[in-house]
């Protein structure tokens, strides 16, 4: 019987750090070692020259093979006289020209799943009606909303015992479209007990601290990367075998298969 062909991805990003580059460097070597699933084209919201960190990740794509579209929504912005929205505040009207020129440039390649990893930007109209893709999110399905910094620093103040990954599909509810996948994970067990108890006690002090430059905030990151890449793999795996539909039904609890290679990866780096 003959192979089915790959699930055909684009890949979206503004590759503004080591989490954007490492996601993108394993789902390369995950299709290396035969996940069925092809880059047709990576999309970057920068220039080349921009920023270090993304020419890295451009570099990266290129090494690879892939078509790289670049456009740089700052540029895009200021040559509109465009201004950046205020929180709480709809998006503004140049916002919705760079997703339609995002989506021309996209249209370019043959691909049937836009996959957000890093992707700093709200996607609109033009983008998400045009194809569908879904979006790496730091947390859960009834998790906090926002970039990785607000999920870490919410789930701190609440005293959340756990955390975890979602990939949901893109629509124009922010970070709570149809959820695709999720998996959880423990952020308070007998390792980090003491790290919450040292958080707790500089919250009850009267001086200022940085939340974030502290050891549970880095301990709960930690565990947030090495989840959130294979969770990755393992959701694009079920998306091509055809066990999991975009959007599904009922998302699909990955925790037990993401456990199991978090703990393969652990022993082998031994």
């Amino acid at each position: 019987m003959a192979e089915s062909a790959p699930l055909r991805i684009a890949w979206l990003t503004t590759g503004r750090g080591p989490g954007s580059y490492g996601a993108l460097e394993y789902a390369i070597a995950a299709i290396a070692r035969g996940l069925p699933v092809q880059i047709a084209a990576a999309f970057v919201n920068r220039d080349p020259g921009e920023a270090e960190p993304t020419d890295r990740l451009m570099a990266l794509v290129e090494a690879n093979g892939i078509a790289l579209e670049t456009l740089s929504s700052v540029a895009f912005r200021k040559s509109r006289g465009g201004k950046l929205s205020k929180p709480g505040e709809p998006l503004q009207p140049w916002r919705l020209e760079y997703d339609a020129a995002v989506a021309e440039k996209l249209s370019r390649h043959d691909f049937t799943l836009g996959v957000m990893f890093g992707y700093m930007l709200i996607a609109t109209e033009p983008l998400f009606s045009r194809f569908t893709c879904i979006n790496d999110h730091p947390a859960p399905p009834d998790g906090p909303t926002g970039a990785y910094q607000e999920v870490i620093l919410e789930l701190m103040r609440s005293g959340s015992r756990e955390s975890g990954c979602m990939m949901n599909l893109v629509t124009g509810d922010v970070d709570r479209g149809p959820a695709v996948s999720f998996c959880r994970y423990p952020i308070f067990d007998e390792q980090s007990e003491p790290l919450w108890e040292s958080y707790r006690e500089a919250a009850r002090q009267e001086a200022p601290f940085e939340e974030q430059d502290t050891p549970l905030f880095r301990e709960i990151r930690r565990r947030g990367v090495a989840r959130e890449r294979p969770f990755l793999v393992e959701t694009l795996a079920a998306i091509a075998a055809g066990t999991l539909a975009v959007p599904p039904a009922a998302p699909a609890d990955l925790t037990g298969a993401v456990e199991v290679l978090v703990n393969s990866e652990t022993i082998a780096g031994r």
